[in-house]
């Protein structure tokens, strides 16, 4: 005897096939660097941890290289939904209303990686986060890519060496004055013009980390870079508010549970592609390498911490003596 079908059996299998069929969930998470600095492989590594822990319910597009939205732009489409996720330099929070992030850019303000986690994986780190919320962003974690450089086509092994040359820096009132206190010229422009700004001499030289000097080849065009390792670079991974607050809660645990192997993973790499990226710049012969002795550190020091106490009103006094206490630096 043949089995019958039934009409209810006929539907039952046609919704759980449209049940299974159902159209993912789409995050487009868009940053400015190259796919092979630390927060491009970690953005990537996000994406592969997420839609294996969702077996398919996400996808994560990932947009590297200013391919969605350049720097400049980023910010305002996160906020308007246009893009879901972005990892965006601390800094570039202050002109969003949200100053505090503007502690980053202090320059020595974290003398080495372990003071940085002790503040970014602390108290510290998770409260500043929370302050994202109001302006329509949920924190996720911060990626580290080393501390910031200065190149330049003349040589700067002393604060007086940068008086009147045109530096370029990303949008941050710190860096400003980072720049300023040198006798620089600080010269606010897109990520991804600064390779044809320092090839033309729009600028003589530009702030910034060695992951990025490689991969964008900046480092072809300038003759010189100085390990003054002044200031943090890195990133704060944020998510847009409304669309976190959408997605259903086992989701939002497995975002949470990716972006921590994503950021455990971005540890690794940021320091191995530091020490990569600087040997081959060394090998390519095109730039000299300026290692600070002791001497030419003090000075670095004694003419840029007059910044911490200049951009304190601004930044939080109570927040910079907080860093200082928890790094061992308290005044």
């Amino acid at each position: 005897m043949k089995p019958i079908i039934t009409l209810s059996a006929i539907l039952g299998i046609a919704f759980s096939g449209m049940a299974h069929a159902q159209e993912p969930i789409l995050i487009k998470f868009s940053h400015v660097a190259a796919i092979d600095t630390p927060k491009g492989q970690a953005a990537e590594h996000f994406k592969q941890q997420l839609e294996k822990r969702t077996k398919g319910r996400v996808k994560v597009e990932v947009f590297a290289n200013s391919t969605l939205y350049k720097d400049k732009e980023e910010l305002e489409a996160l906020q308007m939904g246009s893009v879901h996720m972005l990892a965006p330099v601390a800094g570039k929070f202050g002109p969003a209303g949200v100053k505090e992030f503007e502690v980053f850019d202090l320059p020595y303000i974290f003398p080495n990686e372990e003071a940085l986690h002790r503040v970014t994986r602390g108290p510290i780190g998770v409260s500043l986060l929370k302050k994202l919320e109001p302006r329509g962003m949920v924190g996720l974690s911060y990626w580290d890519a080393g501390f910031r450089v200065l190149s330049s086509n003349k040589p700067i092994r002393t604060p007086e060496d940068a008086r009147g040359q045109k530096i370029r820096i990303n949008s941050s009132k710190v860096n400003q004055a980072i720049i300023k206190a040198i006798g620089g010229l600080p010269q606010t422009m897109a990520f991804s013009e600064v390779y044809q700004a320092l090839q033309t001499g729009v600028v003589d030289g530009a702030d910034g980390n060695l992951s990025n000097l490689y991969t964008q080849k900046q480092y072809e065009v300038q003759k010189n870079i100085t390990l003054t390792r002044h200031t943090y670079s890195g990133y704060v991974v944020v998510m847009n508010k409304a669309f976190w607050e959408k997605l259903p809660a086992d989701v939002k645990t497995d975002v949470t549970a990716a972006m921590k192997d994503a950021s455990d993973f971005n540890d690794k790499v940021a320091e191995e592609d530091e020490n990569k990226s600087l040997n081959a710049i060394k090998a390519s012969g095109k730039s000299t390498i300026h290692t600070l002795t002791a001497d030419e550190k003090a000075r670095w020091v004694k003419a840029l911490m007059p910044v911490q106490d200049e951009l304190a009103p601004r930044i939080g006094k109570e927040l910079i003596s907080a860093i200082r206490k928890e790094t061992g630096q308290a005044k």
